[in-house]
């Protein structure tokens, strides 16, 4: 993914053409599935996704989502902050730290 993106994807709504169709689906899914709380995951979310991807894709999208859910509650629980460091080539990275 190019860093373009990368510093993009928090307004992706308002990425214009920087995001594809699948990508646009990808990222409304994760912010409904994400934020079941408030959104209790509606129906035109679902029927939305499911107009991009098929059953299997969706289950796999939705296992990645709550797989990166749980590894940021764990980070928050446990108070575990990434540091940006930067690369030789100048770009920034995020280095997994381990607890304890």
């Amino acid at each position: 993914m190019k860093v373009e993106k990368l510093a993009l994807l928090q307004a992706w709504e308002e990425g214009g053409g920087f995001f594809s169709e699948t990508e646009r689906a990808a990222l409304a899914w994760a912010e409904s599935v994400t934020r079941v709380a408030e959104t209790g995951v509606p129906e035109s979310a679902y029927r939305a996704a499911r107009q991009v991807f098929d059953e299997k894709q969706l289950v796999d999208l939705t296992v990645a989502i709550s797989i990166m859910n749980s590894y940021n509650r764990m980070a928050i629980s446990f108070r575990n902050t990434p540091g940006a460091v930067v690369d030789n080539h100048g770009a920034e990275s995020w280095p997994s730290r381990s607890v304890g």
